[in-house]
């Protein structure tokens, strides 16, 4: 297998350390590049000591300098960065011949207005959207394939567009009817000194925070609205329970009238019986996070509730995994002609 120069800026916080998880053992990458500010100058060994030994373990840190990046003759960079930090790092490496994969929100929206809205300031590059891929891969295979700008999705709106998305472009449910309710582990705010994140605010309780208007509702609305071909505007309600890792929806919507609940699990199936990450469990299936915590499946059930027409759809999934770091890593193999499950066939 060719191997691919490849470079993770921002290689220090939660999913940069995922992404050296996966990509320093992954066998067509050659990581020559890991960027951190805090950590320059460090072997990656030394800051992760979960990685002693590992193949490449001893490169060291470097400053995030995009002509220092294309030095090392990187082909492809992973963004694993700060909304509005991302944009400039990446029209840099776009400008010197390199690849991007972004993780952060910076290119997933497709107009600048709505970015501005949800994130509070105006977009940094708003004329490289149109240029970016929305990396969800079980529903953009072709384009992320040929794409030299990929955003990869939040890892909420994973959990809630993969199981509504088939039901919603095959006009099942009732749109205006979508409520999302997730769970998030507390990796999910990021490596960063916080008070709310401490370990005796964290354990043992659980609560909702971004209410009503989180800002992944944006780009949540945005792909369903593209499926169902109108407007769709749900109600989201995140919340932070005592995990690391791991992610848990409940997305629940009126069926339309005259459909039969059977065409749920038909539509599901049909969207996705071939998939390499989408482990369907069927009619009554209740995904659980300790079945996907540290891979790149997310686990999809659903269920009919009969007295109130509702359609229960829930998933579990890895926010560090497929919803951040393990889904860039399947949109870098498809870009790249590999195998869709290169690098990431850990259960």
């Amino acid at each position: 297998m060719q191997r691919i120069r490849t470079a993770i800026v921002g290689a220090s916080g939660y999913t940069g350390m995922e992404l050296l998880r996966l990509l320093l053992t992954h066998p067509g990458v050659e990581l020559v590049a890991a960027t951190s500010r805090q950590e320059a100058g460090k072997p990656l060994s030394a800051v992760f000591p979960r990685f002693n030994r590992a193949p490449g373990a001893e490169l060291a840190f470097m400053e995030p300098d995009p002509d220092a990046i294309a030095a090392t003759g990187a082909e492809v960079a992973f963004l694993a960065l700060p909304h509005g930090v991302a944009a400039e790092i990446a029209r840099a490496l776009l400008d010197r011949g390199l690849r991007v994969i972004d993780l952060s929100a910076d290119f997933r929206l497709r107009d600048a207005a709505v970015y501005e809205e949800f994130y509070g300031h105006a977009h940094p590059a708003p004329d490289l959207l149109t240029r970016a891929v929305y990396g969800l891969p079980e529903v953009r295979s072709e384009t992320i394939a040929k794409a030299d700008l990929v955003a990869s999705p939040g890892c909420y709106p994973t959990s809630i567009l993969l199981p509504l998305l088939p039901l919603l472009r095959e006009k099942l449910v009732d749109h205006s009817t979508v409520v999302a309710n997730s769970m998030s582990g507390v990796s999910g705010a990021g490596r960063k000194a916080d008070l709310s994140l401490l370990y005796v605010e964290c354990n043992e309780s659980a609560r909702a925070y971004g209410v009503p208007k989180h800002r992944h509702l944006s780009e949540i609305e945005q792909e369903l609205s593209i499926a169902a071909g109108e407007k769709v505007t749900i109600s989201f309600l995140p919340h932070l329970i005592p995990l690391n890792a791991g992610i848990v929806t409940t997305t629940t919507a009126k069926l339309l009238p005259g459909v039969a609940p059977e065409r749920i699990g038909e539509a599901l199936e049909s969207a996705y019986a071939e998939s390499e990450f989408v482990r369907l469990l069927g009619r009554g299936g209740c995904p659980d996070t300790k079945n996907v915590a540290r891979t790149n499946f997310i686990d999809i059930g659903w269920q009919f509730d009969a007295r109130t027409g509702r359609v229960i759809l829930l998933s579990a999934e890895d926010n560090l995994g497929k919803g951040a770091g393990g889904q860039a890593v399947q949109s870098f193999n498809l870009m790249h002609g590999f195998p869709e499950t290169a690098g990431l066939q850990n259960f």
